[in-house]
């Protein structure tokens, strides 16, 4: 074997080294991570008694809106879509709970991934006029760590989740008690 070759046998077999300690290395703290990271952290749902992270939208008629804006009152967010059956029957529900508190509580309208247009037409053919955040990206619902839709969450005066429901919301759900809990 001549110098050269003995030379470029090493520079692989450093190279091949480094590579297996660097893998080793982010194998070992994905672990890590994993394991010292508590569950509310990961990906899991929000807690009740967490607070409620900040965000800022834009709603469907060009408000800007801030959940800090709300704080002093307690607020209900509703995520939603308009090709979500259980969305669009408990829809009724919810408006009529926001009209029948919107003198002691906000009811945030978030639309989960649609366009604006899309938003509007379906407003329009429902006959709803309320304001909607449009969350076409998925921020908002990320942040706030939505799997599924529909998702009702109530946050109370000092920011925090008081109550949450993830799922479709029926009559049977004391849904006006959370809220006058909260208020």
């Amino acid at each position: 074997m001549s110098s050269l070759q003995k030379k470029r046998f090493i520079s692989r077999r450093t190279l091949t080294i480094l590579i297996g300690l660097v893998a080793l290395f982010t194998g070992a703290w994905a672990i890590f991570e994993n394991i010292s990271e508590p569950e509310s952290g990961r990906g899991n749902t929000i807690q009740e008694g967490a607070k409620a992270p900040e965000f800022t939208a834009v709603n469907s008629i060009g408000e800007q809106v801030r959940l800090s804006d709300y704080r002093g009152k307690a607020v209900m967010i509703n995520f939603w879509a308009s090709w979500c059956i259980p969305c669009v029957r408990e829809m009724p529900l919810v408006q009529q709970i926001a009209q029948d508190y919107q003198n002691d509580a906000e009811t945030l309208f978030v639309n989960v991934g649609e366009s604006k247009g899309t938003i509007r037409e379906f407003m329009d053919k429902q006959a709803f006029d309320f304001p909607v955040i449009i969350d076409v990206t998925g921020n908002i619902s990320g942040m706030y760590r939505i799997m599924g839709l529909p998702a009702t969450m109530v946050i109370d005066r000092e920011g925090e989740f008081s109550h949450i429901l993830l799922g479709e919301l029926t009559e049977d759900i004391p849904l006006q008690q959370w809220l006058e809990e909260s208020i």
